[in-house]
Protein backbone atom coordinates (compact mmCIF):
# COMPACT_ATOMS: atom_id res chain seq x y z
CA UNK A 1 0.00 0.00 0.00
CA UNK A 2 1.37 3.52 -0.64
CA UNK A 3 2.52 5.71 1.84
CA UNK A 4 1.08 8.92 0.74
CA UNK A 5 4.00 11.10 2.27
CA UNK A 6 2.91 14.74 3.17
CA UNK A 7 5.27 16.93 1.44
CA UNK A 8 7.61 17.06 -1.68
CA UNK A 9 10.78 16.04 -0.56
CA UNK A 10 12.77 18.94 -2.55
CA UNK A 11 10.67 21.85 -1.56
CA UNK A 12 8.57 20.82 1.41
CA UNK A 13 5.53 21.52 -0.52
CA UNK A 14 2.60 19.86 1.19
CA UNK A 15 0.89 17.51 -0.84
CA UNK A 16 -1.77 16.02 0.62
CA UNK A 17 -3.55 12.52 0.07
CA UNK A 18 -5.81 14.27 -2.88
CA UNK A 19 -3.19 16.10 -4.62
CA UNK A 20 -3.26 15.88 -8.52
CA UNK A 21 0.43 17.71 -8.15
CA UNK A 22 1.99 14.58 -6.17
CA UNK A 23 4.75 12.55 -8.39
CA UNK A 24 6.27 9.36 -7.19
CA UNK A 25 8.65 6.97 -8.45
CA UNK A 26 8.74 3.50 -8.25
CA UNK A 27 10.73 3.38 -4.21
CA UNK A 28 7.62 6.21 -3.46
CA UNK A 29 10.01 9.13 -3.33
CA UNK A 30 7.84 11.73 -3.30
CA UNK A 31 8.55 15.36 -5.26
CA UNK A 32 5.41 17.97 -6.75
CA UNK A 33 5.46 18.05 -10.63
CA UNK A 34 6.65 21.93 -10.35
CA UNK A 35 10.00 20.44 -9.05
CA UNK A 36 10.05 17.09 -11.10
CA UNK A 37 9.54 19.36 -13.76
CA UNK A 38 11.78 22.38 -13.48
CA UNK A 39 14.23 21.19 -10.93
CA UNK A 40 14.95 17.01 -11.39
CA UNK A 41 14.28 17.03 -15.36
CA UNK A 42 11.85 14.34 -14.81
CA UNK A 43 14.18 11.36 -13.27
CA UNK A 44 14.29 10.81 -9.42
CA UNK A 45 17.58 12.17 -7.85
CA UNK A 46 17.72 8.89 -5.41
CA UNK A 47 17.25 6.25 -7.71
CA UNK A 48 17.67 7.69 -11.51
CA UNK A 49 13.85 6.79 -12.37
CA UNK A 50 11.24 8.33 -14.03
CA UNK A 51 7.98 9.45 -11.80
CA UNK A 52 4.23 9.09 -12.24
CA UNK A 53 1.32 11.14 -10.85
CA UNK A 54 0.85 9.69 -7.67
CA UNK A 55 -2.54 8.12 -7.22
CA UNK A 56 -5.44 9.53 -5.40
CA UNK A 57 -6.74 7.60 -2.40
CA UNK A 58 -10.67 7.11 -2.03
CA UNK A 59 -11.71 9.74 0.71
CA UNK A 60 -13.53 6.59 1.82
CA UNK A 61 -10.72 4.89 2.96
CA UNK A 62 -8.55 7.27 4.58
CA UNK A 63 -9.45 6.74 7.59
CA UNK A 64 -8.95 3.50 7.38
CA UNK A 65 -5.98 3.55 5.79
CA UNK A 66 -4.31 7.45 6.63
CA UNK A 67 -1.91 9.36 4.57
CA UNK A 68 1.70 9.98 6.50
CA UNK A 69 2.20 12.32 8.45
CA UNK A 70 6.03 12.34 8.53
CA UNK A 71 7.10 14.83 6.66
CA UNK A 72 10.70 14.16 5.10
CA UNK A 73 13.28 16.50 3.06
CA UNK A 74 16.74 15.30 1.82
CA UNK A 75 19.17 17.69 0.36
CA UNK A 76 19.53 17.29 -3.18
CA UNK A 77 22.20 19.56 -5.53
CA UNK A 78 19.27 20.20 -7.72
CA UNK A 79 16.82 21.70 -5.21
CA UNK A 80 19.70 23.71 -3.18
CA UNK A 81 18.90 26.32 -6.02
Amino acid sequence: MLILKPNCECCDRDLPPESPAARICTFECTFCADCVETRLGGACPNCGGDFVARPIRPAHLLAKFPASSERFTKPHEACAA
